[in-house]
């Protein structure tokens, strides 16, 4: 599925529920902040190597974090009316030019 794809799925979902225009930016931020807060708290205070265990171990709720949370942006870039596919690509090239693949190998 493309980005633009997924995005428009979301529109679409929200129309049909009668969603498309009541929207809270803030509460669409709070809610990105809570889905957050329950990975964090999987991982909190537990060193590198074992915090790959931890999500191995706990996959499903992973994989239900990144799909909430990536709905949840999408529908906050519907509501501003952001194209992600361009977001995204602007902030892959900003990265580009900022972590030059030969200079950060170097000074690993």
């Amino acid at each position: 599925m493309e980005i633009k794809e997924a995005q428009d799925e979301v529109k679409k979902f929200d129309e049909d529920r009668g969603w498309k225009d009541s929207w809270n930016i803030k509460d669409l931020l709070l809610n990105i902040n809570e889905e957050t807060g329950e990975l964090w708290h999987l991982v909190k205070w537990i060193e590198d190597e074992k915090q790959k265990q931890v999500i191995e171990k706990n996959k499903d709720e992973v994989e239900d974090f990144i799909g909430d949370t990536f709905y949840l942006i999408l529908k906050l870039a519907n509501q501003t009316g952001v194209d992600v596919e361009k977001s995204f690509r602007r902030s892959m090239e900003e990265y580009y030019e900022r972590f030059p693949a030969e200079k950060i190998k170097k000074n690993i």
